[in-house]
């Protein structure tokens, strides 16, 4: 799917500089920085759900009940 995304003319800038120091295309760079993103999100995501089970397991226990 195409989608436009509008950056300021410093974040172009820096992509742009990303992009030539890497060798890489500035598309290549932005896609990789958002699957981090979203992977970093849901790992977050994933560990805060952990963690709430694991601290409230008895509460949730008798909620379920």
């Amino acid at each position: 799917m195409a989608m436009t995304l509008r950056l300021t003319d410093e974040e172009t800038e820096a992509l742009r500089l990303a992009a030539e120091r890497e060798r890489r295309s500035m598309q290549d760079i932005a896609r990789r920085a958002i699957r981090e993103y979203v992977n970093r999100r849901n790992a977050t995501r994933d560990a805060a759900l952990a963690r709430i089970v694991a601290e409230d397991a008895e509460l949730l226990k008798r909620l379920a009940q």
